[in-house]
């Protein structure tokens, strides 16, 4: 092995070390990282010219060496181990990794520039929050590169109705009727792009057919105040690493009712401990709120901090329990809420995600006469319209508080 593989090998052990992976994993990892280096090596191979397909046929000739070195085919898991390690080690050593795909085509290029623009328009123009803007691009693209296998030219000007048709038919399958709005309402957005920018003479979004959906309609799953008191009550009973994060992260969206990527959000300094107060930066608005800091929150996060964190370099105040200790996607907060209802006893009929908890701070906070704007505020709203879905989970609390109106009475 040459002196810079071994100098790879070398900035991949610290790596690891930094993330704090167990000896190990540190040892196996560094271990197939070396076997894949002494391939590359064989064939001449530099490590920047790796791509995904040059792992996979090396995973494949990895398989074959073990049943060539013991006699019998691995299990059906083995190749992930390897994998896991090579992974790591491009990371390292790589600007990049897993590389972007080239765009292969005039037209693919061509849809890149589009997107992109329509990207930096989205941000400076409509100041939408990040994860908006995902969603948006997501369907921009997927539409483009379907548009592009469909008719193959580096250009939108042939677009017509009937492509848009045929597209919203393949996205139709397996999706509810609230799903396909959102996509309808996606692709409505990139069309008007499209005419916006002279890129087609029509502004075909009002030709996109979507679901009619009612005003509210659909009860969203809800936790009573007796449920949320159990579950933190069992979850604080699990004083492990791990029990601590989450006993904390439920403190949060109880109290609060704030978004998954609002918790995930969170940083070290956020908190202003002198003054107990909380700064939140909202999903949906992109702005920054400042909120009191609640007693039990503020306890279970300095319990976590003190007794459960692990030792690492990110500032989110949240971070994931195994390593690499890196901050918590917004896939990782579902399943805390997963496992700790499930601990709980606590079974619903519909959604169990962290927005449960946002919808029972919302009826709880209706239930205790606070203003809608108020409630609005609490929650992160841009107007009162986004609260106006939430009172639908308090009907029998809207009926008490009905006003009569006058009218012709009835004589007997």
């Amino acid at each position: 092995m040459s002196s810079s593989q071994s100098e790879e090998l070398s900035k991949l052990r610290d790596m690891l070390r930094r993330q704090r992976y167990s000896p190990t994993v540190i040892h196996n990892y560094c271990l197939y990282a070396g076997q894949f280096l002494a391939y590359l090596e064989e064939r001449a191979i530099d490590l920047r010219d790796v791509t995904p397909d040059l792992v996979a046929q090396y995973l494949r000739h990895a398989v074959r060496q073990f049943q060539l070195d013991r006699g019998r085919a691995p299990g059906s898991s083995w190749a992930s181990i390897p994998r896991s390690g090579i992974h790591a080690l491009l990371r390292s050593a790589l600007s990049e990794w897993p590389p972007a795909p080239p765009a292969m085509t005039e037209a693919e290029r061509f849809a890149h520039e589009i997107c992109d623009q329509y990207e930096r328009w989205l941000r400076a123009e409509r100041g939408l929050a990040e994860p908006s803007i995902t969603a948006l691009m997501w369907e921009a693209r997927h539409f483009c590169k379907w548009f592009i296998q469909r008719n193959g030219k580096a250009g939108f000007a042939d677009l017509s109705v009937r492509d848009i048709d045929a597209y919203m038919d393949i996205r139709a399958p397996g999706l509810t009727r609230k799903s396909l709005k959102d996509v309808a309402e996606r692709l409505r957005g990139f069309l008007r792009h499209l005419h916006r920018s002279k890129l087609h003479l029509d502004d075909l979004s009002g030709h996109v057919i979507a679901p009619l959906l009612y005003a509210y309609e659909g009860i969203p799953s809800i936790l009573t105040a007796e449920q949320i008191v159990h579950v933190l009550e069992v979850a604080g009973q699990d004083v492990s690493p791990l029990g601590l994060r989450d006993h904390a992260i439920l403190q949060l969206l109880s109290k609060y009712g704030l978004r998954s990527g609002e918790v995930g959000r969170l940083q070290i300094g956020d908190i202003d401990w002198r003054v107990d107060t909380l700064r939140v930066q909202r999903s949906k608005t992109n702005t920054m709120a400042v909120l009191p800091l609640m007693e039990p929150v503020g306890e279970a996060i300095l319990r976590y901090l003190q007794g459960g964190r692990p030792d690492t370099d990110a500032r989110t105040i949240f971070v994931r329990s195994r390593a690499p200790y890196q901050a918590m996607k917004a896939g990782g907060l579902y399943g805390v809420v997963k496992r700790r209802l499930a601990a709980a006893g606590i079974e619903l009929a519909g959604k169990r995600g962290p927005h449960i908890f946002r919808h029972a701070r919302a009826v709880s906070m209706l239930r205790a006469s606070t203003p809608r704007k108020i409630i609005g505020d609490v929650l992160g709203h841009r107007s009162l319209e986004a609260t106006a879905p939430y009172l639908k989970l308090a009907t029998e609390d809207l009926r008490a508080i009905a006003i009569d109106l006058p009218g012709r009475e009835v004589r007997q």
